[in-house]
C-alpha cells in the first residue's frame, strides 16, 4: 500500500499526537517530504518522537524510510493528493484537450517514417502488436484492426507472458509493433528484444525513450496530460492517429489489394445491417 493511504487509512486509530503529524503530512506531502525531523515537529507542534511513533505506526523501518515513501507519492504529483474541490469540466474542454495534443503532435511523424515502416510491414510474413496497459492495449487491438481489412496477417498481444512466448517463436520475416503512451513498458522492451534476437524487425508507436531505443523505426508521439485528472488521457488519440497513419499508407501502397478486401467487407457489412451507403465500415 503506498503511504498516502496507509496515512488515511489508519488516520483514526493513531495517537493524537501522531494524528497531528499525520494531518500535517496530508496538508502538504511535498513540505513533509523534504522538511527535517525538525521542520515537521514544529509545524505540526508535537515532538520529534511523535514522528518516530508515527513511522512505525505506518509499518516504516525508520523516520528516513517514512520520508522516502513520501517522497514518492509527492513526485506523482499535486494534482493526485490535494483534496480540494474541483469544478467539472465543460464538455467543450475535452475536445479542446484532444485538439491540443494532436496539435503539439502535428508533423512530428514524418513522411520518411511512414514509409520506412510501411516497407517494413509490407515485407513481413506476419505482424505481432504489443501494447499494455489500458490505452495500449486498446491500441494494439485497434492496429489488429486495421491491418487484418489489408489482407496483413497480424494478431494482437497485451499479456506479458504471451508477448514472450509468441516473440520467440518469430523469424527473419515477421515484424513486432510496440505501442506505448508513456515510451517506458518494460514487458513490450523485454518481448521486443526477445523478437530481435531471433531476426525479426521491431517498429514503435511511442514516445523518445527506451523503447524508441531498440526500435528499427520509431514513429515518434509526444504526450501532454494536464492537471484536470478526472477525464481519460487524451494521448491515445495521438497513437491512434499514427496507427491511422500507417495503415493509411499500407492500404494506399497496395491499392488493388487493399480496395478487393474492403469491397468484400462493406457488402457482407451492408448485407448483414441491410443498409448500403455510407455507413461505418464495420465500426
Amino acid at each position: 500500500m503506498d503511504i498516502v493511504s496507509a496515512i488515511k487509512q489508519r488516520l483514526t486509530h493513531l495517537r493524537p499526537s501522531e494524528r497531528k503529524v499525520a494531518k500535517t503530512i496530508l496538508a502538504d506531502i511535498n513540505f513533509a517530504a523534504k522538511a527535517s525531523i525538525s521542520e515537521l515537529a514544529d509545524k505540526a507542534s508535537t515532538s520529534h518522537a511523535s514522528i518516530t511513533r508515527l513511522a512505525k505506526a505506518l509499518d516504516c523501518k525508520n523516520v528516513r524510510d517514512l520520508k522516502i515513501k513520501l517522497a514518492q507519492s509527492a513526485a506523482v504529483g499535486e494534482r493526485f493528493t490535494n483534496t480540494q474541490p474541483v469544478e467539472k469540466k465543460d464538455i467543450s474542454a475535452i475536445y479542446q484537450g484532444i485538439q491540443d495534443i494532436l496539435a503539439i503532435n502535428s508533423g512530428l511523424i514524418t513522411d520518411e517514417v511512414v514509409q520506412q515502416a510501411s516497407q517494413i510491414v509490407t515485407a513481413a510474413g506476419h505482424i505481432l502488436i504489443f501494447g499494455v496497459g489500458g490505452g495500449s492495449t486498446a491500441m494494439a487491438q485497434e492496429c489488429h484492426y486495421r491491418l487484418f481489412r489489408l489482407n496483413i496477417k497480424s494478431n494482437a498481444y497485451s499479456d506479458p507472458m504471451l508477448m514472450r512466448m509468441t516473440a520467440a517463436t518469430v523469424d527473419i520475416k515477421d515484424v513486432v509493433i510496440c505501442l506505448s503512451l508513456g515510451g517506458v513498458s518494460p514487458d513490450v522492451q523485454a518481448s521486443a528484444h526477445i523478437a530481435q534476437e531471433y531476426g525479426a524487425k521491431v517498429v514503435a508507436i511511442c514516445p523518445a525513450g527506451p523503447l524508441a531505443d531498440l526500435a528499427d523505426v520509431h514513429l515518434p508521439i509526444a504526450t501532454h496530460e494536464l492537471d484536470y485528472i478526472y477525464t481519460p488521457s487524451a494521448s491515445r488519440y495521438v497513437m491512434l492517429a499514427a496507427i491511422d497513419m500507417l495503415s493509411s499508407e499500407l492500404a494506399v501502397k497496395h491499392q488493388r489489394r487493399s480496395r478487393e478486401k474492403l469491397r468484400r467487407l462493406k457488402v457482407h457489412l451492408d448485407e448483414h445491417r441491410h443498409m448500403d451507403g455510407r455507413m461505418p465500415l464495420g465500426d
